[in-house]
């Protein structure tokens, strides 16, 4: 219940209703709860982000433990090119082919569908849909992740 604040006298009974006033809101208070609502906004936001961001990268040795738990699943890998084969027509925006990327705890073969594979030694992050059994042009690369996505890191 609000507090209430006399304003003037009580000299009759009858201008109590009239004497007799909500007092106005504490404006601490609600400064305080506005701050309260940002900071909860505010780290929400944040795991939100997080989850968001960090759940879809894993490392290579963990889809290399458990292959079955990631097949069929997009991921994302940042590591750096360790070798590559394909195929690339300049100008025509046609090409393809396989690259390995290593990220320090392993190494698995990436299958681009159309353009050119990147240079030997790039420092990529890859996002695709892991494969077991990975096959490109009838030769099979095992274990291995189909590119969705590719961009470009540095250190």
């Amino acid at each position: 219940m609000s507090e209430l604040k006399l304003l003037g006298k009580l000299s009759a009974p009858t201008r109590i209703s009239t004497i007799l006033r909500p007092s106005p809101p504490d404006s601490t208070l609600i400064e305080v709860t506005k701050m309260r609502t940002f900071v909860r906004v505010s780290i929400l936001t944040v795991l939100a982000a997080m989850s968001v961001f960090a759940g879809g990268r894993r490392s290579i040795a963990d889809i290399e433990a458990n292959p079955s738990k990631y097949e069929g699943k997009k991921v994302t890998v940042v590591g750096v090119v360790k070798d590559g084969y394909g195929l690339s027509i300049p100008g025509a925006k046609m090409g393809g082919g396989a690259y390995k990327i290593d990220d320090g705890t392993g190494s698995i073969w990436v299958m681009v569908t159309d353009g050119a594979i990147p240079v030997k030694g790039s420092e990529i992050s890859v996002e695709g849909r892991v494969a077991n059994g990975a096959n490109w042009k009838g030769k099979n690369y095992g274990l291995g992740i189909y590119e969705s996505k590719r961009k470009y890191t540095h250190k």
